[in-house]
């Protein structure tokens, strides 16, 4: 990362002092971005606060009227608003650091040393705090990088170990927020497999509400990272002021909302200390991984618009690029296939108009053949009896029909009925004196072994070393940790759930390192493990195992908060009873996949399905890389309605589904657009329609978008028109 400028404050033995030792002045810190500003203040004592988060000012000089304009409150430990809060000091509140230093002592109090900011781009600054105990020889430097127009700040730390002997990291936190507000309200999810991202929004009151997870590997299973607190009110999707957080981190979190006694709120985040006390040798360091958040005042589209420009342009493996449409054999097969059905399927993904064929689970094991999910896992070699020319002669055959290959694997998983659990137990996580308890017959591989890392590294490599020509990964993930224990770690099982998380990203590393631009797939039995940590990795993401597509307008609205629809994977598949169209509506609102039996479907369904894709490919520019907004919330109306809009404003996609299904229920009024050009002139078309039937909608007539979105249009959705789906065109 190249720096282009650097300002930097003196550090603190250089600064004017007055005779105690204190600051002669506090120091003001404040952190800009297009529209609001988070500011730090060191004191005279040099204790380092945050004093404001919200709309910038216009004049920056004003940020030092902050302090006495707020007060200090009855705040008799001057710790509350503490920008990174240590324990057994002064601070009575939840701690985001807690050390046992080497002599056995608790006891932390951070004072501020210095502050610089290097500007890494245009768009993008990053501002580092020096903090150290006056005591102890412990180092703390805080991180806040600013990404200045989507108003996206990412926090973390790095600890480091000064003293002469090993300390003890019981708690280590990214971020330590602070903010001020009459009240406020928590958005947070929860879920299982197939009902994931489901919203719960509460008052927060006085105490301790707690987000977390202990799952190890998929964490996010019943509780995802993500969450949003509004200010004042609860925010809606054009009102009020709103804060976006989430830690970038795939294994074991924790967040903690504290209400104080000042009525203040306290957001800590990172990583989850249960079971994970950290040891630090001397002169090391340990560097959490980044929390994020996005501040808006005007609501939570504006909020998860930035956020997903954000996303695209920072975070998620290719945001800016293309994707592959697919046909994925699961839902066709199961684990009952060889050559000759793979062959007619790859014919089938042909005919069908997307670009690759993903073969799912079952090709491989040969002493424990993966007929079914008891056995195999683990020994990536593929079955003769159903493959006896191998994955390359099915990557032969796709490129013969002109279409890709991609193939499934879940390289941290085994089974215990394998070659792999035979030759190596050492490699599993378990309790050496406990009975084996199994996840959908699984156990987890030790990422925290180096040689682990090797060979799951290794399965890839020698995928794409073997099949140059392999263009996709769907990597799963469905097991969560049961016993924990790592074999390789001896005696230091505190540090497991840490080490086996930095083994993946290792492994995930080297990965993109040779194979920088395959895309891959993050799937973990649904939305098992989605976070912005591993999306580094992934060009996409499988947001649940419910494919009904009623269920995904819910579950794919709520993640549409946080994550582009780039990286939604959608599938259609036979799993519901709703028409055709109505699936693949569905699916088109993000990365299009197929997992039906193409041979079986009627010949109009058929007809509709290969236009629907030629139509995707017309306007997936727009739901990929441009505006969303949300135009009826299926929970609050018999209709959901979701538009996208391209950056240029020229072109539109609306789609709209019924979600009640009682008596006469549908879009009785026009619905309002969002996002538009008032000036300009825009055509409307219905597109997606199932052959033999006709617009709902007047397609000779042109509205401005002054029209479309002070008065809007009727997709007539009803019972008849369960799903509709309209574009816009500027003239």
């Amino acid at each position: 990362m190249k720096l282009k400028s650097s300002f930097v404050v003196l550090p603190l033995a250089l600064m004017a002092l007055s005779k105690s030792g204190a600051l002669a002045q506090t120091v003001t810190i404040p952190i800009e971005t297009n529209k609001n500003a988070l500011v730090l203040e060191a004191d005279d004592k040099h204790d380092l606060s945050t004093i404001y988060f919200g709309p910038k000012l216009a004049d920056g000089k004003e940020y030092n009227h902050l302090s006495a304009a707020y007060g200090k409150d009855n705040d008799y430990t001057g710790l509350m608003a503490s920008a990174y809060a240590p324990a057994g000091s002064r601070n009575l509140l939840e701690p985001a650091i807690a050390i046992t230093h080497a002599d056995g002592n608790q006891s932390l109090d951070l004072k501020y040393v210095s502050h610089k900011v290097d500007k890494v781009s245009d768009d993008v600054s990053l501002l580092s705090i020096v903090l150290k105990d006056q005591v102890y020889n412990t180092e703390v430097t805080l991180y806040y990088k600013s990404y200045f127009k989507d108003d996206v700040i990412e926090q973390w730390s790095t600890i480091r170990n000064g003293e002469k002997g090993t300390i003890v990291l019981n708690k280590f936190a990214s971020a330590d927020l602070y903010l001020k507000a009459g009240s406020f309200f928590l958005t947070q999810y929860h879920g299982d497999w197939a009902k994931e991202m489901r919203p719960e929004t509460s008052q927060i009151t006085h105490g301790i509400k707690t987000l977390d997870s202990k799952l190890g590997t998929r964490a996010d299973l019943f509780q995802p990272p993500v969450f949003m607190v509004s200010m004042d009110k609860p925010a809606t999707e054009d009102e009020g002021t709103v804060l976006y957080g989430s830690i970038e981190w795939s294994g074991n979190y924790r967040t903690d909302l504290e209400l104080d006694p000042e009525n203040n709120l306290r957001i800590i985040s990172g990583i989850n200390n249960y079971a994970s006390a950290y040891q630090l040798k001397a002169n090391e360091s340990f560097t959490t991984p980044p929390f994020l958040s996005v501040l808006s005042a005007n609501g939570k589209g504006e909020a998860s618009r930035k956020l997903q420009h954000w996303a695209r342009n920072y975070k998620l493996l290719d945001g800016n690029g293309s994707r592959l449409t697919l046909l994925n054999n699961w839902e066709s097969t199961y684990f009952d296939f060889d050559e000759t059905k793979l062959a007619a399927l790859l014919k089938d993904t042909k005919k069908l108009g997307v670009d690759m064929f993903l073969l799912d689970d079952g090709w491989f094991g040969n002493k424990y053949p993966r007929n079914g999910d008891h056995s195999g896992l683990g020994d990536w070699q593929e079955t003769k009896t159903k493959l006896p020319n191998g994955i390359a002669s099915l990557v032969k055959g796709a490129g013969d029909n002109g279409v890709k290959f991609g193939i499934w694997i879940e390289p941290e998983m085994v089974n215990p009925k394998s070659e792999l659990y035979e030759k190596h137990p050492d490699w599993v996580i378990k309790q050496p004196k406990r009975d084996e308890y199994y996840f959908r017959n699984q156990l987890v591989l030790d990422l925290a072994n180096p040689t682990v890392q090797d060979f799951v590294y290794g399965i890839v490599d020698n995928l794409f070393t073997q099949n140059p020509a392999l263009a996709y990964i769907k990597w799963d993930c469905n097991a969560v940790i049961y016993n924990a224990y790592s074999a390789y770690l001896k005696k230091d099982q505190s540090q497991f759930y840490v080490d086996y998380m930095k083994g993946l990203y290792n492994v995930l590393s080297r990965i993109r390192t040779k194979y920088p631009k395959v895309p891959m797939m993050l799937c973990s039995g649904g939305g098992g493990r989605v976070d912005y940590n591993a999306l580094q990795y992934f060009t996409e993401f499988w947001p649940s195992d419910n494919t009904d597509p009623l269920e995904r307008v819910f579950i794919q609205w709520e993640y549409s908060y946080f994550y582009p629809s780039i990286a939604s994977s959608n599938h259609v598949t036979d799993w519901s009873k709703l028409p055709i169209k109505y699936r693949v509506d569905v699916a088109s609102m993000g990365k299009l996949g197929f997992d039906i039996v193409i041979s079986k479907l009627p010949e109009n369904d058929l007809k509709f399905v290969q236009n629907a894709v030629t139509n995707f490919n017309g306007f997936k520019d727009v739901v990929w890389h441009g505006d969303q907004y949300r135009l009826l919330d299926p929970r609050e109306n018999p209709v959901a309605s979701v538009a996208y809009v391209n950056e240029a404003k020229t072109k539109a996609i609306m789609f709209n589904y019924l979600v009640n299904y009682r008596y006469d229920e549908g879009s009785k009024a026009p619905i309002r657009l969002k996002g538009l050009d008032p000036a300009k002139q825009y055509k409307v078309k219905e597109i997606n329609l199932y052959p033999g039937t006709n617009s709902g909608v007047d397609e000779n007539q042109t509205y401005t978008g002054d029209f479309l979105m002070k008065v809007g249009i009727n997709p007539k959705v009803n019972s008849g028109r369960s799903s509709v789906v309209l574009q816009l065109d500027a003239q």
